[in-house]
C-alpha cells in the first residue's frame, strides 16, 4: 500500500475534497464485493443505511472543514469484546448477550469523539482465546486470518476499514496483522484504558489497533494514549535480534524471510546486533500460561458456573485449569512481568539498542480455520508489557506474508511508532 494513503484520506475528508457520502459509497462497494467470502464482521440488517444516517449528522453538527474532529467520517471495525452503544457484544460465545453488555468501551467513545463511524464489531475467537470464529484470510481464503482479533485484521486486509481496535493477550494484534498483510500496533500495558472491554486475563490484556500504515496507527494511538507526546527520531536505531531459545521457535521459511528483511535494513542503513536474551524463555512460556488460566477462570467465575455447557472446549479448558491455580502461585508468577521488563530494558542499556526486532510469527497462517495459529512469538512482549508493531515485511512464493514484530521500551510506545515509519518506508523500498 502506498506510503501514508490514510493520512491522505483524512485530510481529504476533513477538507471536503472527499465527500464523506461519497467516500460510504465506496466503502459500501468494496464491503459488498468482499465482505461476503472474508466474513470479518459480525451481520448487521441495513449497516449502511445507518451509516448514513450518523454520516448526515456528522456533516451537520461539524459544517467548517477548520473545525472538524482528527478522525473526521473514518469507519473503524470493533473487536465484539468491546462494549459499544447500541451494539450487542457477545465476544464470539453462545451466551446470551444480555449477560455480556455494560458500558461503553472508552476506548471506543474516544473514537467516536474523535469523529469515526462505527462501521461495525467484528469477529473473534470465544472470548478473546482459541476457540476460532468463521472469519477467513483476505489473503487467502482457505488460511486462517489468526486470532483472537481474527475479524478486526481481515477487515483492514480487506480494505473495508483502514482502522479497526484489537486486544492482545498473548499474540492477538502482532500474529493476525503479520497473517493479513497490515500493521499492528500494541501499546505499552495498560498505555490505553481496557474500561469496558471484557477481560480475559486483566494482567495481560492490552488494548490496540490494526491500520493500512504506521502513520494511521499513530493517529489513533495519539487519542487513546494519555500524556501522548510527539517524538522524532533524528537518527535510525539500532536493532537488536533476540537469539536463543525464544527465536528456536521460527520456521525454517519464517527465518528465510526474517533474514530477507534484516538485510534490507541493514543495508539502508540501520545497525543489527544479535543479543543472546531470555535464555529461561520456556519458564516465561509457562508463567504467562499460568496467569492467563488463573485470571481467566476468575473472570469468567460467574457466566461458567452459569453456562458452562455454551462454552467452547478450548475455553471450557482454559478455565477448569485456571481453578486448579494457587494464590500464591499466581502471585509469584505476576512478579515475574516486571522482571523479564527489567531483563530486556537492562539488555538494551547494556548492548545499546533501541528496538527488538523479530518475526511477528512463527511463520505464514496455517491452512484452515480451525487452527488460528502460534502466537509464541509475540508472548514475551506482551508479558513484559513492552510496546510492539508489526510491519508487512514480504511474502513467500505463495504470497503469504509474514511480518517483521518490532517492540520498544516501556512507556516509549511514542519513540517506537516514529521509528517504526521510517523503517516502513526502508521495508517497502
Amino acid at each position: 500500500m502506498p506510503y501514508q494513503v490514510v493520512s491522505s484520506l483524512i485530510n481529504s475528508l476533513r477538507s471536503g475534497a472527499l465527500r464523506l457520502q461519497d467516500y460510504l459509497a465506496e466503502i459500501e462497494s468494496t464491503y459488498n464485493e468482499n465482505e461476503p467470502a472474508v466474513n470479518a464482521f459480525l451481520s448487521e440488517p441495513r449497516r449502511f443505511s445507518r451509516l448514513r444516517r450518523e454520516a448526515t449528522v456528522l456533516e451537520r453538527d461539524n459544517p467548517q472543514p477548520i473545525n472538524r474532529p482528527p478522525l473526521y467520517g473514518i469507519p473503524i471495525g470493533i473487536k465484539d469484546i468491546f462494549r459499544v452503544d447500541g451494539f450487542e457484544t457477545k465476544a464470539g460465545s453462545k451466551l446470551p448477550a444480555d449477560v455480556l453488555k455494560g458500558r461503553e468501551s472508552q476506548a471506543v467513545a474516544m473514537l467516536k469523539q474523535a469523529g469515526c463511524l462505527i462501521l461495525g464489531k467484528t469477529q473473534t475467537t470465544e472470548f478473546a482465546y482459541f476457540g476460532a470464529g468463521p472469519t477467513r484470510n483476505p489473503l487467502a481464503l482457505e488460511h486462517t486470518p489468526g486470532g483472537s482479533s481474527s475479524g478486526s485484521a481481515a477487515a483492514v486486509a480487506a480494505g473495508l476499514c483502514p482502522i479497526a481496535l484489537g486486544t492482545q493477550t498473548i499474540g492477538s494484534i502482532i500474529r493476525p496483522a503479520s497473517y493479513c498483510g497490515v500493521v499492528g500496533f500494541k501499546p505499552s500495558y495498560d498505555r490505553v484504558s481496557k474500561a469496558g472491554v471484557i477481560p480475559l486475563a486483566p494482567s495481560l490484556d492490552h488494548v490496540g489497533v490494526f491500520a493500512s500504515e504506521v502513520a494511521a496507527a499513530e493517529l489513533v494511538a495519539n487519542l487513546l494514549c494519555p500524556d501522548w507526546h510527539l517524538t522524532v527520531s533524528e537518527t535510525l536505531p539500532v536493532l537488536g535480534i533476540p537469539t536463543g531459545p525464544y527465536l528456536d521457535e521460527v520456521s525454517s521459511e519464517g527465518w528465510e524471510l526474517f533474514s530477507k528483511s534484516l538485510d534490507r535494513l541493514n543495508d539502508a542503513g540501520c545497525i543489527v546486533k544479535e543479543v543472546p536474551a531470555m535464555t529461561d524463555f520456556i519458564k516465561i512460556v509457562n508463567r504467562h500460561g499460568l496467569i492467563l488460566a488463573a485470571e481467566a477462570a476468575q473472570v469468567h467465575a460467574t457466566w461458567y458456573s452459569e453456562y458452562g455447557e455454551l462454552y467452547h472446549n478450548m475455553t471450557a479448558d482454559l478455565i477448569r485449569e485456571g481453578r486448579t491455580i494457587s494464590v500464591g502461585d499466581l502471585a509469584e508468577a505476576l512478579t515475574g512481568r516486571q522482571q523479564l521488563r527489567r531483563e530486556l530494558t537492562a539488555l538494551m542499556d547494556e548492548h545499546k539498542v533501541d528496538l527488538w526486532v523479530s518475526p511477528a510469527a512463527t511463520g505464514m497462517a496455517p491452512r484452515g480455520l480451525e487452527n488460528t495459529g502460534d502466537p509464541i512469538m509475540n508472548l514475551p512482549w506482551t508479558h513484559s508489557g513492552l510496546p510492539s508493531v508489526t510491519l508487512p515485511s514480504g511474502t513467500n512464493v505463495d504470497g503469504l506474508p509474514l511480518g517483521l514484530q518490532i517492540a520498544g521500551r516501556w512507556y516509549e510506545d511514542e519513540r517506537l511508532l516514529d521509528w517504526s515509519i521510517e523503517l516502513e518506508s526502508l521495508l517497502d523500498r
